[in-house]
């Protein structure tokens, strides 16, 4: 029995033998009606991106024709691309929305297709919920009402918004860029070279199994670009997930660097450049220059709150997923918003994560001051931060259980240090008296409990975690 359509945080994904033509066709019904019925479109433009998988263009065709025969034009890459290339076409061409046909970093027996509406933002439960209830059998209009299906060219739109947001110069930075054998080979490194740096390739040659790996940017997964930035004269290694919406940096001190600091060090930097634009002007303006305040996970360091305290800012913590993520930057004006796992977006950009614009930017704080430096200052300043996760099997239908449970057995003390308060924005965070913390909440896309820990050294969060293991594990 096939399980039913779900879009999850995601999007829909699913394997192989339940990710089928007949299936996406329901799916593309189900965009058409609801932008027919809810948004109340009779006709317009979509986007269907696709990524490297060997099906994916074949069901990114699939989508476009079904759109086709219920009245709405659709514009598509001649190859693969990155997420956000397809995200940003919305808002640069004034789209109904894009599909893109992409599983991100599941392995390659899997496929999967997300929705972004007119704000060029990840879809909210409330748009989801709408399009999961109008899944049925495809329809079409009378031939003379078909839209129409084009191929175009969504890189170079997408790189003159790039170049005018981030206007990098990086003559004299040595990039290795690792594509993973994703979407982002042929972008994200096309736009370094564009902007002056020397970059060397990795695994940019399209391969649909990705090497044998998942395209996901862990250090694991990326040991040959540590090796490269390491032994060779690079300044910064950058790589990118699947579908390039991701991104994970190699510095030549720390080798891998963890996504926490990257958006620290990052977030920093806008700080420090909206402060030396209002030094400049003399006055404050109302986008560029300006400063703002950070969106962040609950999941994702408080460093990034230390640092905005330092700089009079405030920072917006939401629930895990980008999409909450996105909501936030656009209730509050973010300067930057992003969660632990590399997903990242600036102000002046759609609020859809973007590892391809964020590349850019990473090698131009590079080419300012290196990452490296730039964290040794501010843990310098503002003390050691370590972080890691670890998952506990838990079925789906045991998920909302275990969270009444745990809520229910919340211990007053962990890992012998009181508990200060317990956020429930996402699962229980647990606050502690020596400013560590552990969080436990369910996985949105596996059946496993996160649990997640941060304190002032590894030794704390193994602690934190082997604590938390042992309150989720009973429950399960």
């Amino acid at each position: 029995m096939e399980t039913p359509i779900s879009f999850g945080t995601d999007g829909w994904r699913a394997t192989l033998d339940e990710f089928t033509a007949p299936r996406v066709r329901m799916v593309g019904q189900a965009v058409a009606d609801y932008l027919r019925e809810v948004e109340d479109r009779e006709g317009g433009t979509v986007a269907v991106g696709y990524d490297a998988r060997e099906t994916s263009r074949g069901f990114a065709e699939e989508l476009c024709r079904v759109l086709a025969a219920n009245g709405f034009d659709a514009l598509v890459p001649e190859r693969d691309c990155p997420t956000p290339l397809a995200v940003w076409a919305i808002a640069d061409r004034d789209l109904a929305g894009a599909l893109v046909v992409s599983a991100s970093h599941n392995p390659p027996n899997y496929n999967g297709v997300k929705f972004f509406p007119h704000d060029a933002a990840p879809a909210l439960p409330e748009v989801t919920d709408e399009i999961m209830a109008r899944i049925g059998e495809p329809r079409a209009l009378e031939e003379a009402d078909h839209g129409s299906v084009e191929e175009v060219d969504f890189l170079e739109p997408y790189a003159e918004h790039v170049f005018d947001l981030v206007d990098p110069d990086l003559d004299g930075l040595t990039v290795v860029y690792d594509a993973m054998h994703g979407s982002g080979r042929g972008y994200t490194d096309e736009l370094l070279e564009r902007a002056g740096a020397d970059v060397e390739r990795l695994r940019c040659d399209r391969d649909p199994e990705f090497g044998g790996t998942n395209p996901e940017p862990s250090a694991e997964n990326l040991r040959g670009l540590v090796e490269a930035v390491e032994e060779g004269d690079a300044d910064l290694g950058i790589a990118n997930d699947g579908d390039a919406d991701r991104i994970a940096l190699v510095t030549p001190e720390r080798g891998f660097l963890d996504e926490n600091l990257f958006f620290a060090a990052t977030y920093d930097y806008l700080l420090e450049d909206a402060s030396a634009s209002e030094s400049s002007s003399g006055e404050r303006s109302e986008s560029d220059g300006d400063s703002g305040p950070a969106v962040r996970t609950v999941s994702t360091t408080f460093l990034i709150d230390r640092i905005a305290e330092a700089h009079g800012e405030d920072v917006i913590e939401t629930a895990v997923g980008y999409k909450w993520v996105a909501e936030a930057m656009g209730d509050h004006d973010a300067l930057i918003g992003g969660e632990e796992s590399g997903g990242f977006s600036i102000r002046g950009h759609n609020r859809e994560k973007d590892g391809v614009l964020m590349a850019v930017l990473a090698a131009q704080v590079e080419s300012e001051r290196s990452y490296d430096d730039r964290v040794d200052a501010l843990l310098d300043q503002f003390g050691e931060v370590h972080q890691h996760k670890v998952s506990v099997d838990c079925p789906d239908d045991r998920k909302a259980d275990v969270l009444v449970d745990l809520e229910a057995a919340l211990p007053e003390e962990v890992a012998g240090e009181r508990v200060d308060d317990v956020n429930a924005t996402d699962g229980f965070k647990i606050l502690l008296e020596d400013g560590s913390w552990l969080l436990v909440r369910p996985s949105g896309t596996e059946p496993k409990m996160r649990v997640y820990a941060e304190a002032t050294s590894e030794a704390r969060v193994d602690a934190l975690l082997e604590a938390g293991r042992e309150l989720v594990e009973p429950l399960v």
